[in-house]
């Protein structure tokens, strides 16, 4: 008998390019995708079914199709369709209690992947250079993704403690980028005109979508002679980029803010619809943050394909337009000069000497 692989997430792009490939491999008889609403592409051969994994019914799924391998992709930054902040963080933490409540009862589960980010680190002015998968955090996100990544390792360590038979991989991915990237750094770098702090040009990694769902498939399986699929691991290309490079290379002017007013300036364009510009994303914007790929290359024995700079490259050829309208677009940039930390509004009044 062959695995039975059940996904979450599949609604979105990443999900449904992770069931497409995964059903491809030998040693997978069966592929459940799950997701709370109907995914807009196909699936391949996988069936799906939908379900929110917020609700008891997901032990229920694990139970009646025998599932012995979860990959669990639903934990992101944007929400789907409608929804806001406080919707993500529902699907992102209560989601990921109820999965593993349903998986602990399972004695079928045998592997569990669960998709992470490296903003488990945080952004901070004294952080070290290179960020290890032991390394602390000099501070904890404080909100946004970042501290629901937090939480969502958190009870993953703890299903770890209870089911010491199953083995647990978590892949702390960094900045996803490619031509389907929905995360929340995407949304900004497509922004017509990127807002940076000014006095800051921090280092930043990407990963690319292709190495994702590699990483991913490799962590699904039983390991290799020699090799253990199971742990922490930080996942990114080769390299770093800083963010000047990044708008440089996009062809996009910056509006450099003083770092008081950046918080209004997310604001503003939170107002517009155009990103989420979280603490925590301020936070990169500012400090950067860059880590060590050394456990993912010796114990997964993965080299990515794409490097920082190149996914980035692939990144910028297959976005479009900015996401603002022109009106839009002007109403934002006056509003981003008319700060008073740009010299904008009233002039200042200079007494005669």
């Amino acid at each position: 008998m062959g695995k039975v692989v059940l996904v979450t997430g599949v609604a979105r792009q990443l999900g449904g390019r992770f069931v497409r490939r995964i059903q491809r491999d030998p040693e997978v008889d069966r592929v459940i995708g799950v997701d709370a609403v109907p995914p807009a592409h196909h699936l391949g051969g996988a069936d799906f079914l939908q379900a929110d994994i917020r609700q008891p019914a997901i032990a229920r799924v694990l139970a009646e199709h025998s599932v012995d391998t979860v990959v669990h992709l639903d934990v992101t930054g944007t929400p789907l369709g409608g929804g806001g902040r406080g919707s993500v963080k529902e699907a992102n933490v209560i989601g990921t209690m109820q999965l593993l409540g349903a998986c602990q009862k399972s004695p079928a589960v045998k592997r569990l992947v669960v998709k992470s980010s490296t903003n488990v680190y945080g952004s901070a002015p004294r952080d070290p250079a290179v960020f290890t998968e032991t390394t602390p955090p000099k501070s904890l996100p404080s909100g946004g993704f970042a501290k629901d990544t937090v939480e969502v390792e958190g009870y993953v360590r703890g299903f770890a403690r209870r089911r010491p038979d199953v083995a647990v991989c978590v892949l702390r991915f960094a900045n996803i980028l490619g031509p389907a990237a929905d995360s929340p750094l995407a949304e900004y770098f497509s922004l017509p005109v990127l807002p940076t702090v000014l006095g800051y040009d921090p280092r930043l990694q990407f990963v690319h979508e292709d190495d994702v769902i590699e990483v991913l498939r490799i962590a699904s399986h039983d390991p290799a002679r020699g090799t253990l699929n199971s742990g922490t691991f930080n996942v990114a290309g080769d390299g770093v980029l800083l963010l000047s490079q990044c708008s440089r290379r996009l062809g996009r002017p910056t509006v450099p803010v003083f770092l008081p007013a950046v918080t209004w300036v997310g604001s503003a364009l939170r107002t517009l619809g155009a990103t989420d510009f979280s603490p925590e994303q301020i936070r990169l914007l500012t400090h950067g943050r860059v880590v060590s790929t050394t456990q993912m290359r010796e114990t997964l024995g993965y080299r990515p394909k794409y490097t920082t700079a190149e996914t980035f490259a692939e990144f910028v050829r297959g976005r479009g337009p900015g996401l603002l309208p022109p009106e839009a677009l002007a109403g934002a940039v006056d509003r981003i000069a008319s700060l008073p930390f740009l010299g904008g509004g009233h002039p200042p009044t200079h007494s005669a000497s």
